[in-house]
């Protein structure tokens, strides 16, 4: 069995026109987060606060390399900032194999025209998972649907 792991760092860097304060309640707000964090999710459960815990799973659709398959990601909240700082732990597993393990930080700030969202990931990616470049490219279509999700934010 292969424990390989690779570890990785990458940054995302979003403008938006909603306030800090509209774009952070998209994360603090349950019911928001889950039409565009856990949009197409099974399952969505949220208690936000430090400590608090998030879970999502999703099936994987039919022309996906595993259909079929639960793909769940498990979150703890480290630290809330209201309005400037969400720290959080999380994994993600495919059907019953952990394939990555990481920290996430969102920075919310304010800007002329409403705020800047940076979010860095330091992650372990482990054998036969997805790795830096696919999170990353994940990482820009959800925060693609946070954009969507309200043309405020």
């Amino acid at each position: 069995m292969d424990r390989s792991v690779t570890h990785s760092t990458f940054v995302i860097q979003r403008e938006f026109t909603a306030s800090p304060e509209r774009l952070f309640s998209a994360f603090a707000n349950a019911a928001t987060k889950a039409r565009w964090f856990g949009a197409g999710a099974v399952e969505f459960e949220m208690d936000f606060r430090p400590g608090g815990r998030e879970r999502t799973r999703s099936v994987m659709g039919p022309n996906t390399p595993f259909p079929g398959t639960s793909l769940i990601n498990e979150t703890v909240y480290l630290e809330i900032a209201p309005n400037q700082r969400l720290v959080q732990a999380y994994t993600m597993s495919v059907g019953d194999r952990r394939i990555s393990a990481s920290l996430a930080t969102f920075e919310f700030l304010t800007t002329e025209n409403g705020s800047k969202l940076i979010f860095t990931e330091q992650g372990a990616y482990f054998a036969g998972s997805d790795g830096a470049q696919i999170r990353e490219i994940g990482w820009q279509h959800i925060l693609d649907r946070l954009a969507d999700a309200n043309t405020d934010a």
